[in-house]
């Protein structure tokens, strides 16, 4: 080396910015394989969220409740437009459809025992009801999709809601996979499948392609249960003004909006991170589609895509839903992706925390799985007591900020309640940025 050389400051290399290491390694996959990447769980990219929301807690202009002296009610009411008989919650916490198939018998059970421990419902997803759900929740919601996968008359009618599922967070416009290892002689029995071999369900329903139709099915459903129970209708987040005012048109009881941060069991890694509006972008649309309709309140808001603490569930209320639901969030309570099955999950090649691969069936926790040796490692009692406690934590939180703001009940949080870290969480959450009275596209702001 020269004394001129010595003079020139080493610096490392850059990685491109636009192919990153992570986008190199998928085309390189590609490549290799020429099929497209399956996996479970939700979006990895960052999306603005509920984190980018704070809380203005009272001080002079608003007095704080006193949390030992001073209740705040949770309690909500889903399906009081036509239903004799609505859903009545203890917590505005709901747990969102997940399939017996996708999910163990196990951690179906678990599910429906930490619901009804905790006051609240839970929903079958596709594939059908197994006795295990249905004996251990007391309030369950059936999911009616377009495959139709072990669907039957007496089963909705067992049911306590039903949830016409026209579209999801995570591949909203996509049908769902399951993979043949995972369908095992009951879950092809209970979907009427071949056992063993690849399924990937319908985007669509077989009979119907629009809102008239789906009013004409709405009607169908009440007659088959008697108008007694709620009919929900789930929509995934890409036109929620105009999906949810089309759904109430067409009779919804309660509209169920799920953002794609939501969790799917097994799509395609493209349609995960690259279809659909993140949760935050959906929720006021949604709200205003109700309010112009003049059906807000009157037609619950179920919000669900990313929502883990008691904080964003307040937050949510706050910007004028009725309920949420959890389904990522459940399955960490219940224990998937533990680091104590970390040398497990290091011979998948993966690490806890970012397992994804679920339709693979090999889950440590057992509970992504159908492998009845791994599916065994889940005691659904104890599965039910930790989401239990979940569920009181999350419920206990969102109490702690309500009576922070001065209100004695969850829907009274407002979006006066609310400010944002950044311009795009203020833009899509409607509220002023902090330190201002400003948000992207105020009336009358100029902007």
């Amino acid at each position: 080396m020269n004394e001129h050389d010595r003079t020139i400051p080493q610096t490392a290399p850059i990685q491109s910015a636009t192919f990153s290491n992570a986008i190199n390694a998928e085309i390189r996959r590609a490549a290799a394989t020429g099929i497209y990447d399956i996996r479970g769980g939700g979006a990895k990219r960052r999306v603005p969220h509920f984190d980018d929301l704070l809380f203005l807690g009272a001080s002079i202009s608003r007095y704080p409740l006193e949390g030992y002296r001073e209740k705040c009610d949770t309690r909500v009411t889903l399906g009081t437009r036509f239903a004799k008989k609505p859903i009545e919650l203890d917590i505005p916490i709901t747990i969102a459809g997940m399939s017996f198939g996708a999910l163990s018998a196990q951690a179906k059970e678990a599910l429906g025992r930490g619901a009804s421990a905790a006051g609240t419902s839970t929903t079958t997803g596709d594939g059908g009801m197994t006795p295990e759900e249905r004996g251990h929740s007391t309030k369950l919601v059936y999911q009616y999709l377009p495959s139709r996968y072990g669907m039957n008359p007496d089963d909705l009618r067992r049911a306590d809601a039903i949830e016409v599922v026209v579209g999801q967070g995570a591949k909203p416009g996509g049908g769902g996979m399951l993979l043949g290892q995972k369908i095992t002689d009951r879950v092809a029995e209970m979907r009427t499948l071949p056992k063993g071999i690849d399924q990937r369900s319908a985007c669509r329903h077989p009979d119907w392609t629009g809102p008239d139709d789906l009013e004409i099915k709405i009607l169908e459903l009440r007659e088959i249960t008697g108008w007694q129970v709620p009919i929900y209708v789930k929509v995934g987040g890409t036109r929620p003004y105009y999906d949810v005012a089309l759904a109430v048109k067409a009779g919804a009881d309660v509209v169920v909006l799920d953002g794609m941060q939501g969790g799917t069991a097994a799509t395609q890694d493209v349609f995960i991170e690259h279809v659909g509006l993140p949760t935050l972008a959906c929720i006021r649309p949604a709200v205003r589609a109700l309010q112009d309709l003049g059906m807000h309140r009157e037609v619950q808001l179920v919000i669900s895509g990313g929502i883990r603490t008691g904080a964003d569930v307040a937050k949510a209320l706050a910007l004028g839903a009725d309920a949420v639901s959890i389904g990522t969030a459940a399955m960490v309570a219940l224990g998937d992706n533990d680091p104590k099955w970390e040398a497990e999950y290091q011979k998948l090649g993966t690490t806890a925390g970012a397992y994804d691969d679920w339709h693979e069936g090999r889950d440590p926790a057992g509970i992504t799985t159908q492998d009845p040796e791994l599916s065994a490692r889940l005691d659904p009692v104890e599965g039910g007591r930790r989401l239990r406690n979940y569920l009181k934590v999350m419920t206990l939180e969102a109490q702690t900020i309500a009576r922070a703001c001065g209100h004695n009940h969850l829907h009274n949080l407002e979006p006066e309640d609310l400010c944002a870290l950044t311009v795009e969480a203020a833009a899509m959450a409607q509220v002023p940025l902090a330190g201002t009275d400003w948000y992207p596209g105020k009336p009358g702001s100029g902007y």
